[in-house]
């Protein structure tokens, strides 16, 4: 039995916290500094926490070596299944030459890039992560603004820095169930406060994404649809998720945003359409040409509906599958048990519930989606070999990524279980009132590092609780904010630099993609702590139900 030691440098929790983010500080160095692809990064780093965990924290080699085969099997069930199988999804399309209806559909409404930045990326993004999550939407969208004349780099950076707001509601609120769940806050109560934050940053998301695409010129003359969509996006995730169902928050806001994109293009579009060719002569973009702009070809109502039916059937599986008595139902294939051999306690004596492993078999979004799957193959007409041959290629194409991932994930298993993380955390945690101001900074890094919101606030939730109770500060906020935080972790997390970098054929350049989006993530972030040492206070303590 090991059992965790927080302050093992000199009994100092500052020496300790330093030598604890070694790992991590290596992981970005390697990933922004030096261009090491990010595969072989999450090696070293993972040798070098294995390192710190043995040698620094005393804990045995077998102990650490397990800890890491855990985090590597979540890696894999449930982050990469879900992955996986949502790219199967969308490589049947392409096979039947669907995905080229669906993206002469969404090039329909608008030639303007700008507006396709906003509309799929975002919009359509925010679906997908309300459906799934856990790199989905990276991995989809990105492919289709490459599809619609976007070089890979800059659709790799708009779906990383589009899939932010929407995170926290993401594969059906999962990480604000799992928040509860650590917390013993009602999930409800959360969700309500988590939406009355990232709302406020989902208004300036699409202003950002048009930034990107175009620079300035682009805000001068597509801000009104940006703006509009921003905050119908926000308006819609606040009210849903605090007065209808948490749940159901981006499915909503998504869904009326990319109607008030519509409906602002009819009525007021730019005067000036972004045209590809317009757009692919970006600085540090020369040597990535992009794909032949999208044609012209008139698609059937038919057509059309197919295109769109295999998303049409992920909402009606997932919806479905959310029903209590059907959930229920499934729920009863699932299997808890202690990861083999590995015996951890926490500091405080007690048996570590990061050594438990969940495996749900039918309620995991993963297998839902492979549900999905099936069901489009049937509605495409593809046959069983050409469905298989799909799912080869998909494996073909994320083979980087699943060593990325899974290395990643035995990266954060190692500092989580050896106590590398809860060191920084407390170091963290120890600054009193002004731990508002920090908070979400925990829940970023907690992403930063797993790729997953869900774990971010397994992995913190209650220390942020423990943290607030002991600063006097409200133990909903500071539970919230480190979900809010968690959100703008995600686009620099190596797990989805990876998955983008899969997508549009960047392997071995997730430190370029990296260093596109880094500055927007810290950007957000000092935003976002802001927001919640301003609703610590009696300026904006209103806000806190």
């Amino acid at each position: 039995m090991y059992q965790q030691v927080l302050d093992p440098v000199a009994g100092s929790l500052a020496w300790s916290a330093l030598v604890a983010a070694v790992p991590l500080l290596l992981l970005f160095v390697l990933l922004g500094v030096f261009k090491v692809t990010a595969w072989l990064a999450s090696l070293v780093s993972l040798a070098v926490s294995l390192a710190v965990a043995v040698a620094v924290y005393g804990m045995p080699v077998g102990q650490a070596l397990l800890a890491g085969t855990e985090g590597a099997a979540f890696g894999f069930f449930p982050i990469l299944w879900i992955v996986i199988n949502a790219i199967w999804v969308y490589q049947m399309t392409v096979a039947t030459g669907h995905f080229d209806v669906l993206r002469r559909s969404f090039a329909s409404v608008s030639d303007d890039q700008r507006i396709q930045a906003i509309i799929i990326a975002f919009s359509f993004g925010a679906l997908l992560e309300a459906l799934a999550g856990f790199g989905t939407p990276v991995a989809v969208t990105s492919v289709m603004l490459m599809a619609l004349g976007f070089t890979p780099l800059k659709a790799a950076a708009l779906s990383l820095t589009a899939n932010t707001a929407p995170v926290a509601f993401g594969a059906m609120a999962t990480p604000i169930i799992t928040l509860g769940k650590v917390t013993g806050l009602s999930p409800d109560t959360l969700g309500a406060m988590i939406g009355r934050q990232t709302p406020l940053l989902a208004v300036f998301v699409p202003l950002v994404l048009v930034l990107i695409v175009d620079g300035r010129r682009g805000i001068r003359e597509a801000w009104p649809v940006a703006a509009v969509c921003g905050v119908v996006f926000a308006i819609a995730q606040y009210v849903t998720s605090n007065f209808v169902s948490v749940p159901l928050a981006d499915v909503v806001a998504s869904l009326l945003s990319a109607a008030a994109i519509v409906g602002m293009v009819r009525l007021r579009p730019p005067a000036r359409a972004l045209v590809p060719s317009l757009a692919s002569g970006g600085v540090g973009e020369a040597d990535l040409d992009p794909p032949d702009s999208p044609d012209s070809r008139a698609d059937s109502r038919a057509d059309i509906a197919k295109a769109y039916a295999p998303y049409g059937i992920v909402i009606a599986v997932f919806v479905v599958c959310q029903i209590g008595a059907v959930k229920t139902l499934l729920d009863a294939a699932t299997v808890v048990f202690g990861w083999p051999g590995l015996h951890v306690a926490a500091a405080n004596g007690h048996p570590l519930s990061l050594t438990a492993f969940t495996l749900n078999l039918l309620t995991t979004p993963g297998t839902q989606m492979l549900v999905a799957g099936v069901l489009t193959m049937i509605v495409l007409r593809l046959s069983v070999p050409r469905a298989l041959r799909a799912f080869g290629a998909t494996l073909h194409q994320l083979r980087w990524a699943i060593v990325t991932v899974m290395a990643v994930l035995a990266l954060a298993f190692v500092m989580n279980v050896s106590g590398q993380t809860i060191t920084l955390g407390t170091w963290m945690a120890g600054a009193g009132a002004a731990f508002a101001l920090l908070s979400p900074i925990l829940g970023w890094l907690g992403t930063a590092v797993t790729g997953s919101d869900t774990s971010a606030n397994s992995l913190f939730g209650a220390l942020q609780v423990t943290a607030a109770h002991q600063a006097g500060l409200s133990e909903l906020l500071m539970a919230a904010s480190n979900s809010s935080g968690g959100v703008l972790g995600k686009m620099i997390s190596p797990q989805n630099l990876a998955i983008a970098a899969a997508a549009v054929g960047l392997n071995g350049r997730e430190g370029d993609i990296f260093r596109r989006v880094v500055v927007w993530s810290l950007v957000f972030l000092a935003a976002m702590c802001a927001i919640s040492a301003l609703q610590a206070s009696a300026v904006l303590s209103w806000m806190v139900p």
